[in-house]
């Protein structure tokens, strides 16, 4: 791994299309050193099992790269709050499994969107989410390695999470796990009403975030513009400056000392292949104040100026 622990965290959610083990390849490609992935397909509830061959591949092509850090993303088809009774066990197997196979691949953070309650009120989502989680590691205290990130959520429709007194909410119904923790959205808190746009909102949003749930909650950072505007709860990320955000609340997230050891991943419009995320990743390059700080290599590369990626999703 990259001894060169001075480099900000920062990378992306990037595709493990012929193997998992392919997405440490594009993240050192794109001179990233943080990654997000999907361990299976996220389309699908089933998946096969990982091999014995796809962890060795992954183990050894993580640890000989420069990457710093790696998180996991549950499939969006989960729904922990869900009220039917088959499409919540259905919800926590997949779970269970997802944390499983991430820590098979010694990925030690998995981020789930905590669910929608569909009309049955956040206090019942929230309290048949914390069921879910509570059972899974109770009985399979081998996941006690992985820990589970709530993320905060742009709140459409009946999702909850989409303020940090209800992420708070989850988090103390599963205080007896210690494996449980927070993922912050930039697009999701902007929608669901976080003004970031000023160091002033900014530090107003993280003021809110240490006194609901603890800064030391936090485990990671989605950096996400957003397509829709402060409050409108629409879940639309857009390329970074390119949306209603624009560029500055990234500068402040990345030269926060708070959050130096935390990976913040891209989660933007793959509109070009590779150059959609070597742009959004010289953007944060171009916003990291200290030198020392900015991946080696990752500002060196030329792309046509010219070239759009802010007209397609």
């Amino acid at each position: 791994m990259n001894s060169n622990l001075s480099s900000a965290r920062i990378g992306a959610h990037l595709s493990v299309a012929g193997g998992v083990h392919k997405a440490v390849e594009r993240a050192v490609d794109l001179h990233m050193t943080a990654v997000q992935v999907f361990t299976k397909n996220n389309r699908r509830w089933q998946a096969p099992p990982l091999t014995s061959e796809e962890i060795h591949q992954w183990h050894e092509s993580f640890v000989s790269s420069p990457l710093q850090a790696v998180v996991s993303h549950a499939s969006y088809l989960i729904n922990l709050a869900a009220p039917e009774r088959g499409k919540w066990e259905q919800s926590r197997a997949a779970l269970q499994d997802e944390l499983e196979r991430a820590g098979q691949l010694g990925i030690p953070c998995v981020v789930l969107h905590p669910g929608a309650h569909r009309g049955q009120g956040v206090k019942a989502g929230i309290e048949r989410v914390a069921t879910a989680v509570n059972a899974i590691y109770t009985a399979h205290p081998q996941l006690h390695n992985t820990r589970l990130l709530f993320e905060l959520m742009a709140g459409q429709g009946t999702v909850l999470g989409r303020s940090f007194q209800e992420l708070a909410q989850l988090l103390q119904l599963t205080a007896g796990q210690s494996q449980v923790g927070v993922c912050l959205d930039t697009c999701h808190a902007f929608a669901a009403g976080y003004d970031l746009r000023s160091e002033q909102g900014y530090e107003a949003m993280v003021q809110e975030c240490a006194s609901a749930i603890g800064l030391e909650a936090v485990y990671c950072w989605h950096l996400n513009d957003s397509k829709g505007t402060l409050g409108s709860h629409i879940d639309r990320h857009q390329h970074l400056g390119e949306g209603e955000l624009g560029r500055e609340p990234f500068g402040f997230i990345l030269n926060d000392p708070r959050w130096f050891h935390h990976p913040l991943l891209l989660e933007t419009p793959k509109t070009i292949a590779r150059e959609s995320d070597l742009r959004n990743m010289q953007v944060l390059g171009s916003l990291i104040r200290e030198a020392k700080r900015v991946p080696p290599g990752l500002m060196d590369e030329t792309l046509d100026t010219d070239s759009s990626t802010a007209n397609n999703d």
